[in-house]
């Protein structure tokens, strides 16, 4: 059984269902969780036609997204409290968000990782999301993908 779970959020219906799975699971296992976040590091231009962004609008739209993250691992702790269920809160920058959740597996030293089968991006109802391919496809713990 696992005893220290990550549950990557990304605020989508798709990975709410996964972190009410998760505590279900964490509540007949005793087990942990971690509600995660990925805030994806700002790029400082536009396009391609390489228009710059200037340092303090990034710092507003990295703040704006933490924020977002916040709010959404908030919501899977307070559901975790109401189950009774241990749950810790992270919220990272990460280049991409399937590295966020691998590094926070790894930082957190989590036994299992329950994701969502994709979250909210274009086309995420007609083929497994690219983020929990790469989780699947990268993790050294076991992945359980829900839908």
């Amino acid at each position: 059984m696992f005893k220290r779970i990550l549950v990557p959020t990304d605020g989508s219906t798709h990975s709410r269902k996964a972190a009410k799975a998760a505590i279900a699971y964490a509540k007949k296992a005793r087990a942990e969780l971690t509600a995660y976040h990925a805030v994806r590091t700002a790029q400082p231009y536009l396009g391609g036609e390489g228009a710059l962004i200037d340092s303090p609008v990034i710092a507003i739209i990295e703040a704006a997204a933490r924020e977002r993250g916040e709010k959404y691992v908030k919501e899977i702790a307070k559901a975790a409290r109401a189950a009774r269920v241990p749950c810790a809160t992270y919220v990272t920058r990460a280049a991409t968000p399937y590295q966020g959740i691998l590094a926070a597996a790894r930082r957190k030293k989590c036994d299992a990782i329950f994701i969502a089968s994709h979250g909210s991006g274009a086309g995420a109802s007609l083929l497994l999301g690219s983020v929990t391919q790469r989780v699947l496809a990268h993790s050294k713990v076991p992945v359980i993908v829900l839908r």
